[in-house]
C-alpha cells in the first residue's frame, strides 16, 4: 500500500482516491466495522488498514490468539504526529497541548491497535531503523521467535512521512 495504490497478494485493488482519502476509501470498502479508525492518526490508519487487508483471508480471526506477534518497522517513528503535537505547544500565549495528538506520538500505538482488533495477546514491537534493512529486520523478528512463544508474526514496513508520502508492506511470517 502506498499513497496512491493498494496491492494485496500481487493484485492491485481498484481505488479512486489518493493520500489520506485512499485510506478512508479502503477502510470503508474493505473493513468498515471498527469506528476507532476515524480517531486514529495517519500512521495508525495506514498500519491498521494494511493489516486488515492482509488478514482478511484468515476468516474468523477475532477469537483470541496468544502465539501471534506484531512486529513493525519504519524510519521516522511517529515524527508526523510529533511535529503536529509540537505545534500545539509552541506559542506561550496560546499553549494548548492536544491530548488527541499526544496519544499518537508513539509508533507502537499502531501495533497495539492491530493486537486489540484481532485479540492478539503475544508480543507487539515497533522498531525504528535508520533505513529499511531487511537483514536487521529479519534478525529482530527472529529474536521474537527465539523466545518460544510466537508461532507467527505480522511484520513489515509501515512508513508515514505525511499525507503526501506513506507506504506499508506487511506479511505474515511463521516460525518453522
Amino acid at each position: 500500500m502506498t499513497t496512491n495504490s493498494v496491492t494485496v497478494d500481487g493484485r492491485k485493488l481498484a481505488t479512486k482516491s489518493q493520500g489520506v482519502d485512499l485510506l478512508s476509501e479502503v477502510y470503508r470498502s474493505h473493513v468498515g466495522d471498527y469506528p476507532k479508525f476515524f480517531k486514529m492518526d495517519l500512521l495508525c490508519k495506514l498500519g491498521f488498514v494494511a493489516s486488515e487487508l492482509l488478514l482478511q483471508a484468515e476468516g474468523d480471526r477475532h477469537t483470541g490468539c496468544d502465539d501471534r506477534a506484531v512486529v513493525l518497522f519504519n524510519r521516522s517513528a511517529s515524527l508526523n504526529d510529533d511535529v503536529r503535537y509540537q505545534e500545539t505547544i509552541n506559542d506561550e500565549n496560546d499553549f494548548y497541548p492536544s491530548p488527541a495528538v499526544f496519544v499518537y506520538t508513539l509508533p507502537n500505538i499502531v501495533t497495539g491497535e492491530i493486537a486489540i482488533r484481532n485479540k492478539y495477546y503475544g508480543e507487539t514491537s515497533f522498531f525504528v531503523l535508520d533505513e529499511r534493512d531487511e537483514v536487521l529486520m529479519q534478525q529482530l523478528l527472529q529474536s521474537v521467535f527465539d523466545d518460544g512463544y510466537a508461532k507467527s508474526a505480522i511484520t513489515g514496513w509501515v512508513e508515514c512521512d505525511d499525507s503526501d508520502f506513506f507506504e506499508a508492506y506487511l506479511t505474515i511470517v511463521y516460525n518453522d
